[in-house]
């Protein structure tokens, strides 16, 4: 599994990475762990899964958190996870 991790601010992306999964872990946890290292790499705390992002997640592989995700204050719109690839 392949997942591309995107921070926006006005409609521009600032930063980007991919992680990739080759593990026998559960689509799940990938999701999980993907999204655990994207905001390492980012410097970033975990976002919080509301109903909204899981709905979002499941209908279009993608998912946008907003800064009602996060606990602490962040200086960009969004960060989106997006699958690209999966096994």
């Amino acid at each position: 599994m392949r997942i591309w991790g995107k921070i926006w601010k006005d409609n521009h992306m600032l930063r980007d990475t991919v992680i990739e999964d080759v593990s026998d872990e559960t689509r799940t946890h990938k999701v999980l762990g993907a999204l655990y290292e994207i905001c390492l790499r980012f410097d970033l705390g975990k976002p919080i899964w509301l109903d909204a992002n899981i709905s979002e997640f499941k209908k279009t592989r993608r998912v946008h958190f907003r800064k009602d995700s996060f606990i602490e204050e962040i200086d960009f719109d969004s960060l989106e996870l997006m699958v690209i690839e999966e096994d």
